[in-house]
């Protein structure tokens, strides 16, 4: 038995090798281009710049305390640790010996400068989208800036996952190249929005469900919501009027959310917190709206739970919640979960509160948090820290607390999914 899963595992590995040399031999001849020897024109520079924001690249690329786009940068994956790379000029370790075309295919087939397959840490299965005019500007953009001469760090991947055939037979399976086709069914302004959201914005890496081989459903118009894998946190379904779908908000509610990160019903956290820093709150004005007309236009799925069938918690537990609730969090939030206008956001009615994933809940209450300092909401209200103040059964009782009063009505917080997310928090 243990000789045929040997032969069987050999057989596969064979077929894996072969895969990879026919991935290699359709990437067709290695690319000759030369490095361009002109500077960027100073328009290409600043649309590129733009454009690098859009796709928030540097925030991947840039080590915390490192040069900017000099990568180093580790992300982890359920599969180990891979380290983002140098994007700077450097001849030796960035892209210095790069040319326009080198980059291109990087961005549209996932491949880098001598052909080798890139990890989908790298997110090219949405970056496939980007039409050649941007992934033009966006190299211009990278060789205007100085270069730094910072190799790149070996990624920690565990066998198999380090090798190129199991990443040819992991894009064999999820990956196809694929170009952006405006829909004439729509406005120029909605296929912008369209072009951001699924392409260079790369939403769907996060709103959308990952397998166990870190795979989606391929479907990149797919925002059904997910779990980001490694960092707990739960990007909420896009379409659906229970999570984050916005069909019913008035656009002007839309745009100053993805602009500011708070509207008088919302407020952004955790990585999506980031992706308004560094990105959304740089974009203009015309392509906030697009984004907010496409996100708008998303059919609404089902609701996640008839509310009959929500399953109640024992008064003792509702009892002890509303204590707890009462001593650390009503003076903010409101005896009623009102909250305060402008400040800290309501309980009642609020749908991060009645989530079926309660993973940002807990992240919230252990970890603390605060909303984006931006242009529109340079000092956001934050919340403190309760890790050290509070138990597990702590936390469940006051989550479970609030998800059943003032008119919510969701299913309990366990203890143990409060231990999980403490035990798996990373430093």
């Amino acid at each position: 038995m243990i000789k045929r899963a040997l032969w069987f595992l050999l057989v596969l590995l064979a077929l894996a090798a072969l895969l990879v040399w026919l991935q290699n031999f359709w990437g067709g001849p290695r690319i000759q281009d030369q490095p361009p020897t002109l500077p960027p024109t100073s328009e290409q520079v600043a649309r590129g710049a733009y454009l690098a924001r859009a796709g928030n690249c540097m925030l991947c690329h840039t080590e915390r305390g490192g040069a900017s786009y000099a990568g180093g940068r580790p992300i982890a994956t359920p599969f180990g640790t891979v380290f983002s790379s140098n994007l700077t000029p450097d001849a030796a370790t960035g892209i210095g010996n790069w040319s326009a075309a080198h980059f291109r295919r990087a961005l549209h087939e996932g491949r880098s400068r001598d052909g080798r397959l890139l990890y989908p840490a790298f997110p090219y299965n949405h970056t496939t989208l980007v039409t050649g005019a941007d992934s033009d500007a966006l190299f211009d953009y990278l060789r205007s800036l100085p270069p730094v001469n910072k190799p790149n760090r070996m990624h920690r991947l565990r066998w198999p996952y380090n090798t190129q055939a199991a990443l040819a037979v992991w894009r064999a399976i999820y990956f196809r190249p694929e170009r952006f086709e405006e829909d004439a069914a729509y406005t120029p302004e909605w296929n912008r929005g369209a072009y951001l959201v699924r392409g260079l914005g790369h939403c769907g890496a996060c709103h959308t469900a990952r397998n166990a081989l870190g795979g989606t459903s391929g479907d990149l118009t797919d925002l059904s919501g997910g779990l980001i894998p490694m960092q707990n946190w739960y990007a909420p379904s896009l379409s659906s009027p229970g999570q984050a779908g916005v069909a019913d908000w008035q656009l002007a509610e839309i745009q100053q959310l993805l602009a500011t990160g708070v509207t008088p019903r919302a407020m952004v956290q955790g990585p999506m917190a980031e992706v308004v820093l560094h990105s959304l709150q740089y974009l203009e004005p015309t392509d906030i709206r697009a984004i907010a007309v496409f996100l708008k236009s998303l059919p609404p799925t089902p609701g996640d739970t008839d509310p009959r069938e929500v399953p109640q918690a024992s008064p003792a537990v509702l009892a002890r919640g509303g204590k707890i609730y009462e001593q650390h969090c009503a003076a903010c939030h409101g005896d009623a979960g009102q909250g305060v206008s402008d400040a800290y956001p309501a309980m009642a009615g609020n749908r991060a509160v009645t989530l079926p994933m309660t993973a940002n809940l807990v992240q919230m209450v252990l970890n603390g948090g605060f909303a984006p300092a931006t242009r529109g909401n340079p000092r956001p209200f934050g919340m403190p820290p309760f890790a050290t103040q509070l138990t597990d059964g702590d936390v469940a009782a006051v989550l479970t607390y609030a998800r059943a009063s003032w008119g919510n009505r969701a299913a309990p917080v366990s203890e143990l999914e409060v231990t999980q997310q403490r035990s798996s928090a990373r430093p």
